[in-house]
């Protein structure tokens, strides 16, 4: 039915006999406001025109019944407003009756639910280990749903503080509403390197070399021994932070003479098959290239409890290019990585990642920014390689059962941000707290400071330095010298600081369980 007032805006007259002292003389009384439009009394007349006996009565002797059948051939709203619709249970919407308003326009993005979720606790700013640290960064609060609202508009440039974020992504996790706060970032950086940033500048350039850092370590590879050399060279490394703005102070790290792949085909392969249970393995750029022991001990693990492993062709993670803003590079390797990954889904695998910022792009930025088939599927299937044991293997059974490692180990273990962000932080200490001659110490819930490339800016050195201060006194203070993580730029953070050795808990795993 819909509802309709009288073209006079009431619905019956009143006797004069019945007014009291001066509305004969039409003089409003005091205290008393006149009735407004949506005030007025309304009857309800269904579409096809027809009144109600139970809504005429007391209506048919009065002006207002007049109003009503005029009313009822033409449909309209409370307060005598037309409908857009035209009165009828159609969708369609009369143009001439209805005005859209469109505050921010849509586009192939719209976060805008996620901006306005936002109601500026500043717990995403009070968790961000590079506002601590650099008193000129906004914050992820500004870079994110401030400044998406900013550049909604198509006037306003993005600004340029949006490359000191380190995308560590800890303000997604402390934001208690869900803003897609990381998100935001990687849009609003990626607009900001496309159109804004001088594509010759030796800025542009140096982000882009260690944006793509598989390239560089895939022509390494090639002659690893002096590449090792040559990058660290004293006068080399003199000259790459004049000329690129790369810290003389940060060690590359050295080349593989024997790359996982390398190692993968002239082992011949997977050694268990087993169609039941399949996993494909994401090694990544640093687990090829730099330590394919990694890998090697990912493979020996899975093996032992009975999985076959396959290494589907992939290229970068992209996390790297999202941290750079170079959008199209990593749409490019994205393609490459799901394509692959989900054939392998299809053959029965899941996919398990021994880097945490490789799991979590795989699982999150993605499908947070890339439109491609089956890149739901892949998130859904992805996991981090002791994560996926945890879920689906008695770790603690077989640990226990091989009674521990052969020598006792005492490591310092720092949990990285990207591990943080998928709810991993604990899983090292609990899987290996109750084994026999292991010693896992947290070293805390701080940051590294290097964060992917941020920390291999000149400009940035010290800031990530700073950062990394508190993690390197607590590794200092553990009992163990060893230190352990999932990420490999962490552990090229912790080494730089502390000068222990890092391992990967897969390592670990490797070792306690003899495979």
């Amino acid at each position: 039915m819909t509802r309709h007032t009288d073209d006079d805006g009431s619905a019956e007259e009143s006797s004069e006999d019945d007014r009291g002292d001066g509305r004969d003389r039409g003089e409003p009384t005091p205290g008393v406001p006149e009735a407004g439009r949506d005030e007025q009394p309304s009857i309800f007349v269904p579409d096809d025109g027809e009144i109600p006996e139970d809504d005429a009565i007391g209506a048919r002797d009065s002006e207002a019944a007049a109003g009503a059948d005029d009313a009822a051939t033409r449909a309209a709203t409370d307060g005598g407003v037309e409908s857009a619709t035209g009165g009828t249970d159609s969708t369609d919407l009369d143009p001439d009756a209805y005005d859209p308003v469109d505050v921010f326009p849509g586009g192939d993005l719209d976060l805008r639910e996620g901006a306005d979720s936002c109601y500026k606790c500043t717990s995403c700013d009070t968790s961000c280990p590079v506002a601590e640290v650099d008193d000129e960064f906004p914050g992820p609060k500004f870079q994110g749903p401030e400044q998406w609202r900013l550049k909604r508009k198509g006037d306003h440039d993005i600004d340029e503080s949006i490359t000191s974020c380190s995308n560590c992504m800890r303000c997604d996790d402390a934001c208690p509403s869900s803003v897609p706060l990381s998100q935001m970032h990687n849009e609003a950086r990626g607009q900001f390197v496309e159109r804004q940033m001088e594509k010759l500048s030796v800025e542009y350039v140096r982000n882009r070399l260690l944006a793509n850092y598989r390239t560089s370590a895939r022509l390494a590879s090639m002659f690893p021994r002096t590449a090792s050399f040559a990058m660290n060279f004293g006068p080399a490394r003199w000259a790459m932070e004049k000329v690129m703005g790369i810290p003389k102070e940060r060690d590359f790290p050295e080349f593989a003479t024997e790359t996982f792949r390398e190692w993968w085909k002239a082992r011949g392969g997977a050694k268990v098959e087993n169609p039941d249970k399949r996993v494909a393995y994401f090694h990544g750029c640093y687990s090829n290239y730099n330590t394919p022991e990694v890998g090697k001990a990912m493979v020996r693990v899975y093996e032992h409890f009975g999985y076959e492993v396959m290494v589907p062709p992939q290229k970068c993670s992209g996390t790297p290019m999202f941290a750079n803003g170079m959008l199209d590079d990593a749409r490019r390797h994205a393609e490459t990585n799901v394509e692959n990954l989900v054939e392998a889904i299809g053959e029965g695998a899941d996919v398990i990642a021994s880097c945490t910022s490789c799991s979590m792009s795989l699982r999150q930025e993605y499908p947070e920014l890339f439109d491609l088939h089956g890149i739901d599927d892949l998130a859904e299937h992805t996991f981090e390689a002791m994560e996926y044991l945890r879920i689906h293997e008695d770790l603690e059974g077989e640990l226990d059962a091989a009674g521990g490692p052969d020598e006792e180990r005492e490591l310092a273990y720092h949990a990285p941000c990207h591990a943080r962000n998928q709810g991993l932080a604990r899983q090292a200490v609990e899987t290996f707290r109750d084994v026999d001659g292991v010693t896992v110490e947290d070293v805390g819930d701080s940051c590294s400071g290097i964060s992917g490339t941020y920390g291999w800016k000149e400009e940035k050195y010290e800031k990530s330095m700073e950062i990394g201060e508190e993690m390197f006194e607590h590794m200092e203070d553990a009992e163990g010298d060893v230190g352990m993580t999932e990420c490999p730029t962490c552990a090229m953070q912790m080494e730089h600081g502390t000068g222990y050795e890092i391992e990967h808990p897969l390592q670990l795993l490797e070792d306690s369980l003899g495979a």
